[in-house]
């Protein structure tokens, strides 16, 4: 038995790494081959054992794929962009789910409204990697890069708890005032309990220096947020955001750099491998989930999945260009509505994917629910299409609006460089002062700063060259002050609104690399 599932547990990595490679080489999202690499994986002998329970996904899979995006999740700019992003997130996100409900209700009578609210709250969440990863490649405006970002967090909190909520009424009759009641509980308490397990783990944190117990840390602070939170009938998903924000606005403090890097090449991985096995997954489960929706006629199910992906993609983008501009007459001054013009909210619009997320809340919906294997069949209809259509028409219309051509971001970082090489010759010129330095070593990093400053300067004028280091091994100590002072500086620039977190999260990293490798070599 044991042989069996570590035999199917091979095969399914080898399918990630094949479809990764299939997705590299002709250009298209990694869920289509890996969803077609899983079907014909499910026709080998044994392979059928590859089900995987809906307990496992709702309470393995989605804490930990939530948590991740909310300790990355910029606080800055989420604030800044708060409403346009509680305009997408909780605006559409319901209207949406709504919207899919009514839908799904019509096309095929037979699927009750708790059954219908179900699927319109998985399909509601969009799932921005795709888009924002193009995005970030063709030099897109950071803003709506952040926004997307934003909705996406704040989105699958709203489409998990009308999830929870459908799955309640399910077993028990709820009415409107139960309903809103629940809504309140659920969403006050999981906020509460998330703010109370991020303090707290942010205090342990500050104890602990070994890497490898701060990876086993994080690892198990999504499931110590999630797991109680719904034992105890709160939101577990915004108990698990909560805490993931609540730390990610931390992390510099919590964290060693060497903990940070191997922190982050650590999760990369994991990410890397839940979302890959949910589409595999999906692939596996799609020969039983057709034999489950046998029952209806392919002209039924092409005609409400027709329906359900029209109502999602037409309602977005009739949202984002009509809706959208009409928050700017909230109470309070919204600038960022100034420079969301129409082209942005027509990419916007377009950027609705659904990914992973969706997949997750469709293969978690339990067994005893009628119409499952159709809403699981609705619901992989609905990323695959997305996917298929949108992520691989956005770059070309990204270019046609003139949105992928920014240097901005180019310009921003080159002059956080400069900021901080100029902050660390600062500090260089002090310790000199004060006789910590002698001249001749003083010498040595300021030439070797000075250089790293010149070329900085160079990407501004449009001359960039390769940057290059050399150093005594002895004066590991000035280093990691003048390391010190480049991290105050980005932290300074980050505060006063200079620079993205983005930017600030990648020099730190570059940082954090340099400490590690020094760390690492000999001294």
């Amino acid at each position: 038995m044991i042989e069996d599932y570590l035999i199917i547990g091979v095969a399914i990595a080898v399918i990630m790494l094949v479809g990764r490679g299939l997705a590299r080489r002709f250009g298209l999202p990694p869920a289509i081959p890996l969803v077609l690499l899983g079907v014909g994986a499910s026709l080998l002998p044994g392979m059928s054992k590859a089900v995987v329970a809906p307990e496992v996904i709702l309470n393995l899979y989605l804490p930990l794929l939530v948590y991740r995006t909310a300790f990355l999740t910029a606080p800055r700019e989420t604030k800044e962009d708060a409403v346009p992003i509680s305009v997408l997130a909780f605006g559409l996100t319901c209207v949406t789910a709504l919207a899919v409900t009514l839908a799904v209700h019509l096309t095929v009578p037979q699927v009750g409204w708790p059954v219908a609210l179900a699927l319109g709250a998985a399909v509601s969440p969009t799932d921005p990697v795709a888009a924002t990863s193009i995005m970030q490649r063709l030099g897109a405006p950071r803003r709506l890069v952040t926004i997307l970002e934003g909705e996406s967090l704040v989105n699958d909190a709203v489409a998990l708890t009308l999830f929870g909520l459908a799955l309640t009424a399910l077993s028990e009759p709820v009415t409107a005032a139960d309903g809103a009641l629940l809504m309140v509980r659920v969403v006050a308490g999981g906020v509460v309990y998330g703010l109370a397990v991020g303090w707290a783990v942010a205090r342990l944190r500050l104890w602990i220096k070994d890497g490898g117990a701060q990876i086993v840390v994080s690892l198990i602070t999504p499931f110590l947020a999630y797991l109680p939170a719904e034992h105890f009938g709160l939101s577990g998903v915004l108990a698990t955001i909560t805490t993931g924000f609540y730390l990610g606005m931390r992390a510099s403090g919590l964290l060693q750099p060497a903990s940070r890097v191997t922190g982050k090449a650590f999760w990369d991985v994991l990410v890397f491998l839940l979302e890959s096995s949910l589409f595999v997954l999906l692939g596996l489960e799609i020969r039983q989930v057709i034999a489950g929706v046998s029952e209806y006629s392919a002209l039924s199910l092409a005609w409400t999945a027709l329906v359900v992906i029209a109502v999602i993609v037409l309602l977005r983008l009739l949202w984002t260009m009509v809706v959208f501009p009409l928050a700017k007459w909230l109470p309070g001054k919204h600038l960022s509505f100034d420079r969301v013009g129409g082209a942005a909210r027509l990419v916007m619009g377009w950027a609705g994917m659904r990914g992973a997320i969706t997949l997750a809340v469709a293969l978690s919906i339990p067994l005893k629910v009628p119409n499952r294997p159709l809403l699981i069949f609705l619901a992989a209809v609905v990323v695959v299409v997305t996917l298929l259509g949108q992520a691989t028409t956005l770059t070309p219309l990204l270019r046609r609006l003139g949105l992928g051509e920014s240097e901005k971001e180019v310009i921003e970082e080159a002059t956080a460089r400069e900021a901080t090489m100029e902050a660390a010759l600062a500090r260089l010129d002090r310790l000199g002062a004060d006789g910590k330095v002698d001249d001749r070593m003083a010498d040595v990093f300021r030439q070797l700063l000075q250089l790293r400053l010149d070329r900085v300067r160079a990407i501004l004028d449009d001359d960039q060259e390769d940057d290059g280091e050399s150093g005594p091994s002895e004066t590991r100590w000035l280093r990691k002050e003048l390391a010190r002072a480049q991290r105050e500086k980005l932290d300074e620039l980050y505060s006063q609104g200079e620079i993205s977190a983005e930017t600030q999260r990648h020099l730190g990293h570059e940082l954090d690399l340099e400490d590690r490798r020094r760390a690492s070599g000999p001294h």
